[in-house]
């Protein structure tokens, strides 16, 4: 017991910190998974996997788990074959507008796809912009124009392979820039072609930073919530999940799909981890490797495709702006009539205004939660020994591998008929789950900041008699204040857009936030999709100022955000 005492910091304020470190942790991530556990192999007391056999006996459900993963393959398939390309010729190579592009192509990083298919929507129907413009050019029958949004499996694919792509892009360029170039010269000499040198050697090298753009490519497509929405293209795992909620289904097969879903992305995301931990066999020195210079032509044909890429990439973009300030928009190319009457909606409409501000409420709030949580996680695992602190750190960072669609689910069946449904009031559980779903980005910022601190000052501070609450306020924070500032902005602007877990829980118009409001919107008849588009447009401004400011604050660490 006394060596217990010698090994670990077992003082007052640090037992206090931990325990409420854990019982929100046990409280508002590990229960919710555990009762959704318990819901899928336990009826009457007794343990069954009765559940999981109707899910592949009955019809609906078994197209449901198709289509999923059809969705997310190929969309990791399509992303995959546009960012390797491209990765391959922004770090390998120079060219004219190289560092513009690379900032547009982070471009669709400022817009959740399902805001997108909303101008996507628009874009696509059957009399949208791009049938008028094929008519007005004579490439389409007016009588017959092709109605893409039948292709409602595509379009989600596109939409998604189009706000993925920056996110694979990152991994796969830190990946492929800490590949040994030497390796790739031997492979030469000995008369490897071009091509069988990228599939022997490179490809190899690069197979962890692969791996995890695949991963997190293929686990936002398969819990991907808003997008198949907007589309109609309801049977997914997700989408069935929604609609047992929002028809407050009671139906054990949900528990099942929740637990399939949880393991399938754990299971992927637990490899792509210990993949990525054994990148370090292939970072060697690679000082004095100067890219190749595209001169010319060369350099002009490379800068126009990856421009044609990023204007293809914030299509869906500008399509929400022009609906936005769109009076009326059909049979033409682009909007015959502008106004601001959509923006001035958002002031005076009860569902936009009532939504705009419960998103901030929910989103200070859960950032300020945030701060503390991530705080007090990064001073506790870089600053006392404490016993368990790796699995404290690998909880901490469990809600990257557990989709918003199975937390909020799970919190609407464990906190049912007490003070936390979501059914009575959903800002509680909203404001938690939006806190609890960004915390790895806080935690993750503020460990960095402490790591870089050095302990001396502390030690200093604490032996001129300031207590060790009063040392990490007065001296340690202001001295990570660029993390924290980073982290915050990010938590903040992510909770202010958060897809998933708002569908799920705001169950209430009176508890709608901003992407609650925009599905609703979108579904309605008349100025709906407009006054929608009208608030993604509010939302992306957030978002791309947010990202900015995390981006300066952060310097060349913000793409780390980004990476598995």
């Amino acid at each position: 017991m006394n060596r217990l005492f010698r090994d670990y910091d077992i003082k007052p304020d640090v037992v206090f910190t931990v325990g409420a470190l854990v019982a929100f942790l046990a409280a508002f991530l590990i229960y919710p998974v555990l009762y959704s556990l318990r819901e899928a192999f336990f009826a009457d007391g007794k343990f069954t996997v009765e559940f999981f056999i109707l899910l592949f006996r009955n019809p609906t459900i078994l197209t449901c788990i198709v289509n999923s993963f059809k969705v997310a393959v190929v969309s990791t398939i399509v992303t995959m074959m546009i960012s390797m390309p491209l990765t391959w010729v922004m770090v390998r190579y120079k060219f004219p507008m190289q560092n513009v592009l690379g900032v547009l192509l982070l471009m669709p990083l400022i817009l959740p796809p399902f805001v997108g298919a909303i101008g996507m929507k628009q874009l696509l129907a059957r009399y949208g912009a791009l049938n008028s413009l094929l008519m007005s050019i004579g490439l389409m029958d007016r009588l017959h124009p092709i109605d893409w949004l039948a292709m409602g499996f595509w379009c989600i694919v596109i939409a998604q392979a189009l706000h993925l792509y920056p996110i694979a892009y990152l991994n796969l360029a830190a990946a492929l820039s800490s590949v040994d170039r030497t390796l790739e010269e031997a492979a030469q000499s000995l008369g490897a072609d071009p091509m069988r040198r990228f599939l022997t050697v490179t490809l190899p090298l690069m197979f962890p930073g692969v791996f995890a753009a695949c991963i997190l490519t293929f686990i936002f497509a398969f819990t991907d919530l808003g997008t198949p929405l907007i589309f109609l293209y309801t049977q997914v795992i997700p989408v069935r999940i929604f609609s047992m909620v929002e028809t407050a289904t009671e139906d054990p097969t949900g528990y099942a799909l929740i637990v399939l879903v949880l393991v399938i992305t754990s299971v992927l995301f637990v490899t792509s981890k210990r993949l990525s931990e054994r990148r370090q066999v292939a970072v060697v020195s690679v000082s004095g490797i100067v890219p190749k210079q595209l001169i010319g032509l060369k350099g002009c044909i490379v800068a126009l495709i990856i421009s044609a890429l990023c204007l293809i990439a914030i299509v869906p973009h500008a399509c929400v702006v022009l609906n936005s300030l769109a009076k009326s928009w059909a049979m033409s190319a682009l909007p015959s009539e502008f106004t601001l009457q959509h923006y001035e909606a958002l002031i005076r409409h009860p569902i936009t205004t009532v939504s705009i501000r419960n998103s901030f409420v929910y989103s200070l709030a859960s950032t300020s939660l945030d701060i503390i949580l991530g705080v007090a996680l990064a001073y506790v695992l870089t600053r006392r020994r404490i016993p368990f602190r790796g699995l404290l750190d690998i909880i901490a960072m469990m809600p990257l591998a557990i989709p918003g669609v199975v937390l909020a689910f799970g919190y609407v069946g464990c906190y049912a008929g007490t003070v936390l449904d979501p059914r009575i009031n959903a800002a509680p559980l909203l404001i938690i789950s939006y806190a609890v779903r960004r915390l790895p980005y806080s935690v993750r910022a503020c460990y960095a900041g402490f790591q870089q601190v050095s302990t001396t000052l502390e030690e200093a501070s604490m032996s001129l008699g300031a207590s060790p609450l009063k040392t990490t306020v007065k001296v340690t924070l202001p001295l990570i204040y660029a993390h924290l500032v980073a982290g915050a902005i990010l938590t903040f602007a992510f909770a202010m857009l958060e897809v998933s877990d708002s569908l799920i829980l705001a169950l209430n118009p009176s508890n709608f936030p901003m992407t609650k409001a925009i599905y609703v919107l979108s579904k309605r008849v008349g100025d709906g999709p407009r006054i929608a588009s009208a608030m993604g447009v509010l939302g992306m401004v957030i978002l791309a100022a947010s990202l900015a400011a995390a981006s300066k604050a952060l310097g060349k660490r913000f793409g780390e955000l980004f990476r598995a």
